[in-house]
């Protein structure tokens, strides 16, 4: 959700933090690799030939750190957004979750607030596949 505001650079990490979050768990659920797919193709067409870098998530969480408060909540929401939609939710992910809260400076007020958002958005794609499915 709203990946535009993202910079080419920035969109390069955001996809390669991606990976690493969907991996944190071992192998990418199907839903997992749906809504990371899903989000590459919101990043731009020449980034569905994009090919991966080897920067640990250490790395790639601390160059988020370091960005304005707007582009960290954008990238942590979208973060959260890909581990809540899939029915597992495991502690690797809570726990990666939790550090990039922590490295970003999200506030628990913030956390609940962004939380709310991604949950709509899930809410609303549901209520339309629904009502295109009737």
């Amino acid at each position: 959700m709203l990946l535009s505001l993202l910079t080419r650079e920035e969109k390069k990490y955001f996809i390669d933090l991606l990976n690493r979050v969907v991996l944190v768990d071992g192998k990418a659920t199907e839903t997992e690799q749906k809504i990371f797919n899903r989000l590459k193709y919101e990043l731009g067409e020449s980034f569905n030939s994009y090919k991966l870098s080897t920067l640990s998530i250490d790395k790639l969480i601390n160059y988020f750190a370091k960005k304005n408060d707007s582009t960290k909540r954008l990238v942590y929401m979208n973060v959260v957004a890909l581990t809540l939609n899939d029915e597992l939710y495991s502690v690797e992910e809570h726990l990666l979750i939790e550090k990039i809260q922590e490295a970003f400076g999200i506030s628990e007020k913030k956390k609940k607030e962004l939380m709310k958002l991604v949950y709509a958005e899930r809410d609303l794609r549901e209520n339309a596949k629904r009502l295109i499915s009737e």
